[in-house]
């Protein structure tokens, strides 16, 4: 007996098993495996009829993972990434930005101890540094002028 290599949908449901992976990343990680064109897409139209495949649960595994660190601007680009629907990227990122300056200053409290900058050099690394996660621009601004006894 010889060693049988696993099939599509089994090696689909390895990848699934560890993380919710959207249809196109399975496409994308599963494509050199397909010996004959259609039984990829095969594969995955079945796991997706048995509910093994869920745009909306890749979706909320984001946003559960990510969310807390970086900025709806990031947030948008990994579910792009991960070819999720315009809609629902749209969705998900409308979610976040009710959030996005609580999120924010605890992020920069967390990195840099609530400690203001004190120069320009400082506060444009501060302010880097918000912005490489995602964070817009006014929200930053926001933070690195923040006044912890002002709500708003």
């Amino acid at each position: 007996m010889g060693f049988q290599a696993p099939s599509l949908k089994g090696r689909a449901l390895r990848l699934l098993s560890q993380r919710e992976h959207s249809r196109a990343e399975l496409e994308r990680k599963l494509a050199v495996h397909e010996d004959e064109p259609g039984t990829l897409a095969q594969a995955l139209d079945e796991l997706q009829a048995r509910g093994f495949i869920d745009e909306g649960r890749v979706v909320q595994s984001v946003l559960h993972q990510r969310a807390a660190r970086l900025g709806a601007a990031r947030v948008r680009q990994e579910l792009q990434a991960k070819g999720i629907g315009t809609q629902a990227v749209a969705e998900a990122v409308d979610g976040l930005q009710a959030t996005e300056f609580e999120r924010a200053r605890q992020v920069w409290q967390r990195r840099f101890g609530g400690v203001l900058p004190r120069d320009a050099a400082e506060r444009a690394r501060q302010a880097r540094f918000l912005m490489g996660r995602g964070f817009a621009g006014a929200v930053v601004a926001r933070v690195l002028r923040h006044d912890p006894d002002d709500v708003a």
